[in-house]
């Protein structure tokens, strides 16, 4: 399957019409159908059925589909890795973090970079853990910074170090008067947390578990920043990673959690791909800039 026959063959999976997917890739509908013709021809396998003027996708298609998205992504990273060089940006790094580390020690990590490496484009984006993986993979980052040690496939994980997990309350509440809070503390509030599926939910129910409680949030979050306005709109209590720079942030007050629940932040790489001089930079300053942010 050539590239522009997998280009057509994952537009229209996705898009599941031909229209839209025309639409997508700026071709006409003819044309994108006479493609999908000729790629059918070539593999000798029917990919989609078509009837009452959708095209619905075969066994085989259903089954083809998730690698050849993988490769289409690959190329894809290819040719923005090429758009990139044509615009002169041969000195681009690609970092991608998680919120947390992104509002907290990046920005340090990027100024220092910045400063010995002015001549750089640094491309810096923000996702979700599961997001960082694949950009890593599919060579959209160079580098990612995430809060979870589990062991990833093609990547290299390196431990930059662990943070605590804290409770926000509403400013004014009266659990703030102690100077540490227990999830037994908090068992009577509206608790805001994490989903169970991820580290820090899953940390946080064992907690609760030898504690005799269970961990059953009513607002569940994805990401920490996401508790902040519920907190701030006083609609609970919440036990969040203690990266985030929460006593920048009006309306909310911070106590420790206790017993300790750790968290890791790690840094992400390929190892598949060999890391550019300015990539290995950075490394060496997310390292530095996170060790002077456990110090402070």
């Amino acid at each position: 399957m050539r590239a522009r026959q997998l280009e057509v063959f994952c537009a229209v999976m996705r898009t599941g019409t031909v229209t839209a997917a025309a639409r997508e890739l700026n071709i006409s509908q003819p044309a994108l159908s006479q493609i999908l013709r000729h790629t059918e021809d070539e593999l000798r396998i029917s990919l989609f059925e078509r009837a009452k003027g959708r095209l619905h996708p075969t066994e085989a298609a259903t089954e083809l589909y998730q690698e050849a998205e993988r490769v289409f992504s690959g190329l894809d990273a290819l040719r923005r890795r090429v758009a990139d060089m044509r615009a002169g940006r041969v000195g681009l790094v690609r970092l991608a973090a998680s919120a947390p580390p992104s509002m907290s020690f990046l920005p340090e990590a990027i100024s220092a970079f910045r400063a010995r490496h002015p001549e750089v484009v640094l491309r810096s984006m923000v996702g979700p853990v599961a997001n960082l993986t694949q950009m890593v993979r599919d060579g959209d980052a160079g580098i990612a910074v995430a809060m979870n040690d589990a062991p990833q496939p093609g990547l290299d994980v390196e431990l930059l170090g662990t943070v605590t997990m804290v409770c926000l309350l509403p400013a004014g509440h009266p659990l703030s008067a102690q100077t540490t809070l227990t999830l037994n503390d908090l068992a009577a509030e509206t608790l805001i947390s994490y989903r169970q599926p991820t580290l820090p939910g899953r940390r946080l129910a064992r907690l609760a578990a030898e504690a005799g409680l269970s961990f059953m949030p009513e607002i569940e979050i994805d990401a920490s920043i996401s508790a902040l306005p519920f907190v701030q709109q006083g609609l609970g209590t919440a036990v969040v990673d203690g990266l985030m720079p929460w006593s920048r942030f009006t309306g909310v007050e911070v106590r420790p959690l206790a017993p300790e629940v750790r968290l890791p932040v790690t840094l992400l790489t390929s190892k598949d791909a060999t890391l550019s001089t300015p990539h290995r930079a950075l490394l060496g300053c997310l390292r530095t800039a996170f060790a002077s942010h456990q110090e402070s």
